[in-house]
């Protein structure tokens, strides 16, 4: 493996030979306004897009055709760290196989130089990188090379909104963009009005992404990702009081959890490479292979006396349910376990399956959200 190059400067970046380098249209026919309220201008729908992150979202809403406008995306998120689920994406979108990876590796980042040298019309990025990696976006952007920013990870409906839809008006792809969006927005609302039926007090809730095995405690959520969700549905998310931060997400301390008597428990799962004492969730796991894995953290010390073990009410979800535009679905598999009467009609694994069957190029399977 090459050792990974510099960041490349704003300096460097304009010093590019001109073929790296895409001219400014005198007048946009497209103009687009991204998550975070950025003007983004294209004289047509993009024909070379570079993408950094939500590749599943950017199927969703651009088809397997939309990957025909692709030239080159960050490949570790879903080739390394979910190689199983990216196999089958391959075996449904062949090019993905063949498309350069601009990343560099494990971190959230392009790399400069691989995005201009395949001259893109369009980069689209998440909202850490305008922040955490700025000076990698501002020597794009010196090259002339408009950068869109979606966000799904704030977990905020508008964004999501915002998301869809800008990415579907960059490629072309706005109609199904916007019935996704609404498709997204109804069933929020539809979750928001069925959890605000629920009768008595809130439960107690405790989530944690479990990749790393009973062993260890992994994050928790507040006010982000699992978090957010939580308190969309007006659950008492732990980790509100027990960490000390404004948001977001890190380990819980043992005894806090034992302290706060959790009503329900979820763990996260899913296909993650070399996480051999992960929850398994996904496409290939059946749900004895899912309990199996979920099972160890009932052993954890003190947790046969907490609310939620006691009653039998351990979950795991797939994590990659989340941030993304179907998390809405884990979403109602997290509020029918806490408030089980107002949505007794819902089957969320039948809305994963109607998704898949509508949005997405590979068929539905597997284990995704059981309880235990």
């Amino acid at each position: 493996m090459s050792t990974p190059s510099a960041p490349l400067t704003r300096r460097a970046a304009l010093a590019l030979p001109l073929v790296a380098t895409l001219p400014r249209p005198a007048q946009a026919a497209i103009s687009i306004t991204d998550a975070v309220g950025r003007k983004v201008e294209l004289t047509k729908p993009a024909e070379r897009v570079v993408i950094a992150f939500y590749l599943e979202e950017f199927t969703a809403i651009g088809g397997a055709a939309g990957w025909e406008r692709v030239v080159g995306f960050r490949k570790h998120q879903w080739a390394v760290n979910r190689a199983k689920t990216y196999e089958r994406f391959v075996a449904a979108i062949p090019r993905l196989a063949a498309l350069p990876d601009v990343g560099l590796g494990e971190n959230e980042v392009l790399v400069p130089e691989k995005v201009l040298a395949l001259r893109p019309d369009l980069v689209i990025v998440p909202p850490w990188a305008m922040t955490g990696a700025s000076a990698v976006t501002a020597a794009i952007e010196a090259a002339g090379i408009p950068i869109l920013v979606a966000d799904y990870n704030s977990q905020s409906l508008e964004k999501h909104i915002a998301s869809t839809i800008a990415i579907g008006q960059a490629i072309g792809a706005e109609a199904r963009a916007r019935e996704l969006a609404s498709l997204y927005e109804t069933q929020i609302a539809d979750i928001r009005r069925r959890a605000a039926l629920a009768q008595g007090p809130r439960p107690k809730v405790y989530i944690e992404i479990g990749w790393l095995g009973a062993g260890e405690f992994g994050s928790t959520y507040k006010d982000t990702m699992w978090g957010r969700m939580l308190d969309t549905i007006g659950a008492d998310n732990i980790a509100n009081a027990a960490l000390a931060q404004p948001a977001g997400f890190v380990p819980i301390a043992p005894e806090k959890v034992l302290a706060a008597a959790p009503d329900h428990i979820f763990i996260t799962g899913s296909s993650w490479a070399n996480r051999p004492h992960a929850v398994r969730l996904g496409y290939d796991v059946n749900p004895e292979t899912a309990r199996a894995s979920l099972r160890p953290y009932l052993a954890r010390p003190g947790w046969d006396a907490l609310p939620a073990v006691r009653a039998g009410n351990v979950y795991t979800v797939e994590h990659s349910l989340v941030r993304s535009l179907t998390d809405w679905i884990s979403l109602q598999f997290i509020a029918k376990q806490i408030y089980p009467e107002p949505f007794a009609d819902i089957d969320p694994v039948a809305s994963l399956r109607a998704f898949h069957e509508r949005f997405l190029p590979i068929p539905f399977e597997g284990t995704w959200m059981l309880r235990l």
